[in-house]
């Protein structure tokens, strides 16, 4: 126990806690915008519920991980298409093509439905048909996904089981306090929940990214990294994508307050 209790430790905690909270953002949003297809009776618990189930997955993961980390870096086959597609494809490779994938996928059919609805204030249970059973799997899957990068990210700080599980265990409990919160936000500026989705769809991309590095990484040969007609797959940086994700936001923000002087505008000139 005294080992445990180290400066060494306490600091790779608080750096822990840091990363999960910034690498925790997409994971929210996913959280926040997913439990609304659930019926609105039931969308508290099933936040509540799938976060529980998967922060305890999560350390679940990050034990198998640990144990199976050289196994699981070693690539299944090498992709040997000259010209098309080579690359080397792992465990990793294939986590964060299925997540991207999914995420796109998700985003792209919501948005679509946004486009397609008649009546906005329509009840989220009648928008998708999706019973709070079926929502908590997919927030526990999805989350999975997510930690999977996160889990990486942190081993590449320690090594230490039970640092990694008490920063997992305090970043499950602050997306517990948040959930609610962000997702009243959501429900109350509708005009967000797009936004949210188009941040989703950027996310899936970086997933993708990730996908094409993994197996490299993991053995430290470039020759593994992916690529499609002789261009390498390289992954978006966090700088990058956290800076995208600050302008979609200003954009947003921006604009609905202009719309809104542009429409006072107009209803004191009809007045006149």
């Amino acid at each position: 126990m005294t080992d445990l209790l180290t400066l060494e430790n306490l600091g790779n905690l608080l750096v822990l806690c840091f990363l999960q909270a910034v690498l925790g953002f997409d994971n929210l949003l996913y959280i926040s915008i997913e439990s609304q297809r659930a019926p609105v009776a039931q969308q508290a618990a099933v936040r509540r519920w799938g976060i529980i189930i998967a922060v305890a997955l999560r350390i679940v993961l990050l034990f198998v991980i640990i144990r199976l980390l050289d196994a699981m870096s070693e690539p299944f086959f090498v992709l040997n298409w000259e010209g098309v597609l080579t690359g080397g494809v792992n465990f990793a490779t294939l986590v964060f093509i299925i997540g991207g994938v999914f995420i796109m996928y998700t985003a792209v059919k919501e948005i679509g439905h946004m486009l397609t609805i008649e009546h906005l204030d329509t009840d989220v249970e009648a928008k998708s048909g999706k019973s709070a059973a079926q929502v908590v799997m997919l927030i526990v899957m999805m989350n999975l996904i997510f930690s999977f990068d996160s889990v990486l990210s942190a081993l590449a700080i320690t090594d230490v089981f039970v640092v990694l599980a008490i920063a997992i265990i305090l970043s499950g409990i602050a997306m517990l306090v948040l959930a609610d919160s962000v997702t009243r936000f959501l429900e109350a500026n509708r005009m967000y929940e797009v936004l949210g989705l188009f941040i989703l769809l950027i996310v899936g991309i970086v997933l993708l990214g990730e996908a094409g590095q993994a197996a490299a990484h993991a053995m430290h040969d470039p020759d593994l990294a992916l690529r499609f007609f002789g261009y390498e797959v390289i992954p978006m940086s966090k700088t990058t994508f956290y800076f995208s994700v600050v302008v979609l936001v200003a954009v947003e923000v921006i604009q609905s307050g202009y719309t809104r002087k542009l429409n006072a505008e107009r209803r004191t000139g009809a007045r006149h």
